[in-house]
């Protein structure tokens, strides 16, 4: 199953300088295993040290924030896409 994750620049120095790649995985928490054993390094900035996500990092499927469907349960099916924006605050 092939889920299409848009990688924000910050984290695009795990991922080889590529903005899009593609993954395996049923749900964010799989797809967050998925690519850290292609990426290594990366799940550590996109989770804690619990396995939790980051408050400070907000994910989309197909432009629905997890955090309104079922969080990182949030099933994938082939063809998705999942968008990770870290979140900006100032003013």
């Amino acid at each position: 199953m092939a889920v299409k994750v848009l990688i924000p620049t910050p984290l695009q120095k795990f991922t080889n300088d590529e903005a899009t790649v593609e993954c395996d995985g049923g749900n964010i928490v799989e797809l967050m295993n998925t690519l850290e054993s292609k990426f290594p390094g990366i799940k550590k900035r996109l989770c804690d040290d619990n396995g939790e996500l980051r408050r400070f990092v907000n994910f989309y499927v197909n432009s629905e924030d997890i955090r309104f469907l079922d969080n990182k349960e949030t099933s994938l099916k082939d063809g998705d896409e999942v968008s990770i924006v870290p979140a900006v605050a100032g003013g």
